[in-house]
């Protein structure tokens, strides 16, 4: 009892509305903190990349592709302090590639570096995604067929060499980088535009393509215009077009004809061409797109990559955004179509790929809503 006559209990009352206060207080500010660090990820996002980014190379190392990405990414890296490291995954024409890519959080760290627009894959079966509606695709530069001949060869025009395959289907010989290959494709769809079977003859790869027409074991030699040029410019090569939508100046008064000079109602539709791209799934934050299209457009444009391009006769052709979009469902339009006419062995047709004609593809892409 006497312990008790010595309390206050006013005053503890006092104390413990204080105290209760406090914690109120203290529990709010808790609250605040955990707000704001709920909008943390924003002021991070900022910050991207904080770690570094992988770029997935869809074909093996040293090839045209790889060495192409490697350049653009290590000038990306240049511009930017980023730190990006490269890895090839290739196989099934970019599927395994892109299945990896596909299966990555779409946080910006893991890249595609590709090709084509991942076209062959999706044609093939290899992928059950489409460029222009899961990824955002960037464009760098093409690289255009060509069509060429020995001097003493008969074929003196195109015309000559349509004349001869309209009057002997399947009898005129042209040697491509192998069945399905690019070249072996971009041959095809001028024959199939000019409404001609030719023979298709394959070797590994467009050098050797080239080589076999040098030599005379096809009656054209197919190839890309990076693999004839320097022939050209020898005088053991005579161009009969290439695929580009422009002619291109090969020095000496030698001029590279575009196939569309020949065929006009394909002129929209060119350049068919090998692509070089970098990609990444749409459903990355706009913001993290919109710093990686920067630096790569950069890339592009450097000086660096301007002698590569020049040194391998590429057309620069930066495409982004809606354009790309439209080039990515625009060229799986024309493989799918060509692979259809060659009886391409696993390849989905048109109707299965749920595509348009390449006549119609204005029509279809402008309903598309892309």
């Amino acid at each position: 009892d006497l312990f008790y006559d010595h309390i206050d209990f006013y005053k503890l009352r006092k104390q413990g509305e204080i105290f209760m206060m406090g914690t109120k207080l203290a529990l709010t500010g808790m609250a605040l903190g955990a707000a704001a660090l709920a909008f943390q990820p924003t002021a991070a996002q900022a910050e991207w990349p904080e770690r570094p980014i992988t770029v997935v190379v869809m074909y093996g190392a040293g090839g045209g592709t790889d060495t192409v990405i490697r350049t653009l990414v290590g000038e990306m890296a240049k511009s930017t302090g980023w730190k990006i490291n490269v890895i090839n995954k290739p196989g099934a024409v970019g599927g395994i590639a892109t299945r990896y890519v596909n299966g990555k959080k779409p946080d910006g760290y893991t890249l595609l570096g590709a090709a084509n627009y991942n076209k062959y894959a999706s044609v093939m079966g290899h992928t059950k995604t489409r460029a222009w509606k899961e990824w955002q695709y960037m464009q760098a530069a093409n690289s255009r067929g060509s069509w060429s001949v020995r001097p003493d060869s008969k074929f003196k025009t195109f015309q000559d060499i349509i004349a001869a395959a309209k009057a002997n289907p399947g009898k005129i010989s042209i040697s491509t980088s192998g069945k399905g290959g690019l070249w072996h494709e971009l041959a095809a769809v001028v024959a199939v535009s000019a409404g001609v079977t030719l023979k298709y003859v394959p070797y590994k790869g467009g050098k050797n393509a080239t080589l076999a027409g040098l030599n005379g074991e096809t009656m054209i030699a197919g190839g890309g215009v990076h693999e004839h040029i320097e022939h050209i410019r020898a005088g053991k090569l005579r161009n009969i077009q290439q695929t580009g939508a422009a002619d291109i100046d090969a020095g000496g008064g030698k001029m590279m004809t575009s196939v569309g000079k020949f065929l006009p109602q394909i002129q929209s539709q060119l350049p068919f061409s090998g692509i070089y791209n970098l990609a990444m799934l749409k459903t990355i934050d706009k913001s993290i797109q919109a710093k990686v299209q920067k630096a790569f457009v950069a890339a592009v444009k450097s000086d660096t990559f301007a002698k590569v391009a020049k040194k391998k006769f590429f057309e620069i052709d930066i495409r982004l955004g809606a354009q790309a979009n439209r080039r990515a469902a625009q060229v799986e339009v024309q493989t799918a179509a060509t692979f259809e006419k060659l009886n391409i062995k696993g390849a989905r047709s048109l109707k299965q790929l749920g595509l348009p004609t390449p006549a119609n593809f204005d029509a279809w892409w402008a309903k598309s809503g892309m």
